[in-house]
């Protein structure tokens, strides 16, 4: 193994030239930790917020990345064996400590999976943390029950697809949104029944659709549509906000008498370790080697392109995860 490695550094905030490719050591792992040889990782736009200053707890310099799939290359405690297929996410990496943007990442071992799959790096790189929010944003936030009628908002997104395919899977009824009337196509690909133009408010074609509304709604767009996802849902419905394409942050003046109907919940996800050890992944791995569970990539970058690939994901034009992979 090489003593040094290529990283991408962000020593501050700043535009997607901010990220900068450098020589640095490779980490050695202590007791506990597993150093990973990072094959290929997802983008998240919670390292483009990162990256544009929205995170203020994060120390410069940093490198990013909040998940990564590859081959574990040490493991001093003995957990994992040299080799094995590994992904990790969160618990955080990328912003607490250094991240996946690298050639080698170390993290705890508690935050490790180990599977086994012939799938290529850069479908396993898009994912952990594709699978782990939109996993637990239905089952442990939205308690989805089959039969039951699911609005996705947001559903050209890489969770919002996954979300579909996994929803319909476990015998939902689902519809999806997008701005764009040619994304139609791709969401109904995806799993979902049935595709809404989404120009902001489609409250009254949902409740027309569904009488009385949806039962659960995942609101991946954010708070921009949030207010209209409320009055989309049914009474004794569940709405999660679980994502945000959305750059505004908060709801302004928000009133909640005004804002949540009637007995309706709303709740969020955010995701974290103890929900990526409790995913099964070696089955939803299994079903996208199938293609039983269909996964949309957006474009694959090498890691010398991370700049394109951030603009690509400021653009909200991927079509589907942004992945990129460490080695030719």
């Amino acid at each position: 193994m090489s003593e040094t490695m290529r990283a991408v550094v962000l020593h501050g905030p700043g535009a997607p030239e901010a990220l900068r490719i450098e020589t640095r050591a490779v980490p050695q792992p202590s007791p506990g930790e597993v150093l990973i040889r990072v094959e290929a990782f997802g983008l998240n736009r919670s390292e483009m917020f990162t990256r544009q200053g929205h995170s203020p707890n994060v120390r410069f310099p940093r490198v990013l990345g909040i998940e990564a799939a590859g081959t574990v290359a040490a493991a001093p405690g003995g957990e994992f064996a040299e080799g094995t297929q590994v992904a990790t996410v969160m618990g955080g990496m990328g912003r607490a400590f250094d991240g996946s943007y690298a050639e080698y990442v170390r993290v705890p071992a508690s935050q490790v999976r180990g599977f086994h799959s012939d799938l290529p790096w850069a479908i396993l790189g898009a994912l952990p943390e594709m699978l782990q929010t939109a996993w637990g944003a239905l089952f442990r936030a939205l308690r989805l029950q089959p039969g039951e009628r699911l609005l996705i908002r947001g559903g050209t997104s890489s969770v919002g697809l996954a979300a579909a395919a996994i929803a319909k899977a476990h015998g939902a009824q689902v519809v999806a949104t997008s701005r764009h009337q040619t994304s139609e196509a791709l969401i109904l690909q995806n799993g979902a029944d049935r595709f809404f133009r989404d120009e902001g408010h489609i409250a009254p074609a949902v409740r027309s659709a569904w009488p009385g509304g949806a039962d659960k709604v995942l609101e991946l767009v954010g708070t921009t549509t949030l207010a209209d996802s409320l009055g989309a849902t049914a009474e004794g419905g569940i709405v999660c906000m679980a994502g945000m394409v959305s750059d505004r942050w908060s709801l302004a003046d928000f009133a909640p008498m005004d804002v949540i109907p009637t007995a309706v919940s709303l709740t969020t996800y955010t995701g974290g370790v103890e929900d990526f050890m409790a995913l099964p992944l070696q089955s939803l791995l299994d079903q996208v080697a199938t293609d039983t569970l269909p996964i949309r990539l957006g474009r694959v970058f090498a890691l010398d392109e991370i700049v394109d690939a951030h603009r690509l994901m400021e653009s909200n034009r991927a079509g589907g995860k942004i992945v990129v992979v460490t080695r030719s």
